[in-house]
């Protein structure tokens, strides 16, 4: 691996964990083979959903409505969630099992109550950034190697802004899992990413 390629972990939350409050399925085997790449790379990134407990994406905030509801947002079409990863608790903590120790940078994301942010680059108003681009251009990465929780949300629009960009994007599929709520959002996600050009790999590719 070359010093200009960067590993983005996005999003290996408690919350995100079987027996989290929006758990994806399988989420916890995804962690041996994150911490058996990382040392691959000469920097590493992570990213962790970081909400306040009013979230406007949090079904919680919006009487009667429920979890995977969909609702206008500012005019921004809104996935309603159950109430997940809040600022400062447990379920927004790193698996216990990731070596987080390992990690250059941490980019928090989701923290403006108004706004939702799927991806490591920007909120989902498509205008606020995070940082993440100004940092990668600033140590001269050029390949972005992702992997995490989960594949057809932050994964997915975390890489689709990656090539937006100009970074090249590469998704290491064995150590992703997805939610696929709607169902075949998985594999939409990743037919997306290979029509922008981006590279799907296993870890025993690197």
């Amino acid at each position: 691996m070359s010093t200009r390629d960067i590993l983005i972990v996005t999003d290996v939350q408690n919350d995100f964990c079987p027996g989290g409050a929006l758990a994806v399925r399988e989420g916890d085997l995804i962690v041996p083979v994150i911490n058996g790449i990382m040392d691959r790379f000469h920097r590493v990134a992570a990213t962790q959903d970081w909400h306040p407990k009013h979230h406007a994406s949090f079904a919680s905030n919006h009487p009667g409505k429920r979890p995977f509801e969909q609702m206008n947002l500012g005019g921004i079409d809104q996935t309603l969630w159950p109430d997940h990863c809040v600022a400062g608790t447990g379920g927004a903590g790193f698996h216990p099992g990731l070596h987080h120790d390992r990690f250059d940078i941490i980019v928090r994301k989701g923290t403006n109550p108004a706004v939702d942010s799927y991806s490591a680059f920007r909120e989902n108003d498509k205008k606020t950034k995070t940082g993440l681009d100004g940092y990668l251009a600033s140590i001269g990465a050029e390949r972005v190697f992702f992997c995490g929780l989960a594949t057809d949300y932050c994964v997915f629009y975390s890489v689709m802004d990656a090539v937006s960009f100009g970074f090249t994007a590469l998704v290491i599929i064995d150590a992703c899992r997805g939610i696929d709520v709607p169902g075949g959002s998985i594999e939409r996600s990743i037919r997306d990413m290979k029509r922008k050009g981006v590279r799907i790999i296993e870890s025993k590719d690197l």
